[in-house]
């Protein structure tokens, strides 16, 4: 059994996450990012996998990360503060990929995620949507990569998993497994949720959870 289908976990993570949690600033530039007061789960993807859904459904707040019909719109790290009294935080970070994006953007997107993932000891794990429709691309074998050379512990979340049949959910999901068992910083286990349906979200809870408390 992992730690997410520990029904206790399970349970400390939905109250957790039915409590309090609020919008605590914006930070284009690291002279901006918050104290390191808590620990701190990143969420990183590329444009149009979903994120900002998630992040919502995840927290049961309809509004709290932005959503846009506009990729690449969130150019920003976004902190979210989790339980009164603080427990922790949620970093939404800017999604990559985005074709039509200038390039000054996307180099100053790079600088921006490097730094905070080289600098930040305060960051427990950083999820990695994946669109389970389509599998790891190029743009997120780059992220994959930037993160095992920070060091960074990340783990892998499959985004709409309701858009395709299970079969081929249990391929991606296998394919996705073969991809990341060599990576150093990789988490061997693979989430599949759906934001619109409610799939895996109990479990990402309790793996979000168990991560900035373990240790």
């Amino acid at each position: 059994m992992t730690d997410q289908d520990n029904p206790d976990l399970i349970e400390d993570a939905r109250k957790l996450f039915a409590g309090p949690i609020a919008f605590l600033k914006s930070a284009p530039d690291l002279k901006f990012l918050p104290d390191m007061a808590v620990n701190e789960v990143a969420f990183a993807g590329r444009s149009n996998v979903g994120k900002s859904s998630l992040l919502n459904a995840l927290t049961n707040r309809n509004g709290l990360a932005r959503t846009s019909n506009t990729p690449g719109r969130t150019q920003e790290l976004n902190f979210f503060d989790v339980g009164d009294p603080l427990r922790f935080r949620l970093v939404d970070m800017p999604g990559y990929g985005y074709a039509k994006a200038p390039k000054d953007m996307v180099k100053k997107w790079r600088f921006l995620v490097n730094d905070y993932l080289r600098g930040r000891a305060a960051l427990k794990r950083t999820l990695v949507l994946i669109d389970s429709r389509h599998g790891i691309k190029d743009v997120d074998t780059d992220m994959l990569d930037m993160l095992d050379g920070a060091a960074v512990s990340y783990r892998i979340v499959l985004t709409k998993a309701d858009k395709i049949k299970a079969s081929a959910l249990a391929a991606v999901t296998q394919q996705t497994a073969d991809a990341i068992r060599k990576r150093p910083a990789a988490h061997p286990d693979i989430i599949a949720t759906s934001s619109e349906k409610g799939m895996g979200l109990p479990e990402l809870r309790a793996a979000v959870l168990e991560s900035v408390t373990q240790g």
